[in-house]
């Protein structure tokens, strides 16, 4: 498929109720907002055709609404942001526009850089055989020990074989000196597979290590990943916006 026969879109979750730090998307980081900065950083990506911001929430909608109108408003009871995701998809094909490829481009990540939307648009777009893409990165082996950098194992032709909180592989000499990987939170779908894990049941590797892609390996969907050598910073707490001390 030839760059300019692509048809994908981007969607931003956006949550107001935030165990953590609810009201996160409305922050103000150096005099705009964090959803508002996702939304121009997603703007950049030379692949996708259109970015929505999908919400729960008034506040969140009425504040989208003053720098685009591309915002949808979706249900409160779902349980992550790929459900959210999925119904932005139905709202928008209720409206007739339909895309073939879709990004979830995380709403709480307000300097992701565009280059990464478009490393893992460029795997369901040159792998006949990806159902789902998604971003990896080297780390060392401290990092690799943090529960919450979330380690994958890839296969030769560079297939997802696990993910996992805990140390993966476990190497029983000089583990070190090895390389591991972290997965990168950005999820890349053909649509009409998007349309299907949301259907599935939870499954026991997703509650035992508490990732939702476990349940997609769980019933044998494929999902391909890309080396990315960018780092992002996500905001998971009030402390967290302490790294970002001037605008880009």
């Amino acid at each position: 498929m030839a760059y300019s026969e692509i048809n994908a879109v981007g969607i931003i979750p956006a949550r107001y109720n935030s165990s953590r730090f609810p009201g996160k998307p409305l922050v103000d980081i150096d005099g705009k907002s964090m959803i508002h900065r996702v939304y121009d950083q997603a703007m950049k990506s030379k692949l996708l055709s259109k970015v929505y911001i999908a919400t729960d929430d008034k506040r969140i909608f009425e504040h989208v609404k003053n720098f685009t109108d591309n915002v949808l408003m979706t249900s409160e009871n779902h349980t992550n942001g790929t459900e959210r995701v999925a119904e932005a998809i139905e709202i928008l094909e209720e409206r007739n526009l339909f895309f073939d490829i879709v990004a979830n481009i995380q709403g709480d990540e307000p300097y992701i850089f565009p280059q990464q939307i478009d490393e893992a648009l460029s795997v369901l777009i040159n792998n006949e055989n990806a159902e789902i893409a998604t971003l990896i990165k080297e780390i060392n082996f401290e990092d690799a020990t943090d529960p919450n950098r979330v380690k994958v194992v890839i296969s030769k032709n560079n297939k997802a074989l696990y993910f996992s909180r805990q140390i993966i592989p476990f190497y029983k000499v000089e583990p070190e000196k090895q390389t591991y990987y972290k997965h990168i939170g950005l999820y890349v779908f053909r649509t009409i597979i998007l349309k299907e894990i949301v259907k599935l049941d939870f499954s026991v590797l997703e509650r035992a290590e508490s990732l939702e892609q476990l349940r997609w390996l769980d019933n044998d969907y494929k999902i391909f990943v890309e080396y990315s050598n960018y780092e992002t910073i996500s905001i998971d707490t009030p402390e967290d916006l302490n790294v970002f001390v001037g605008d880009e």
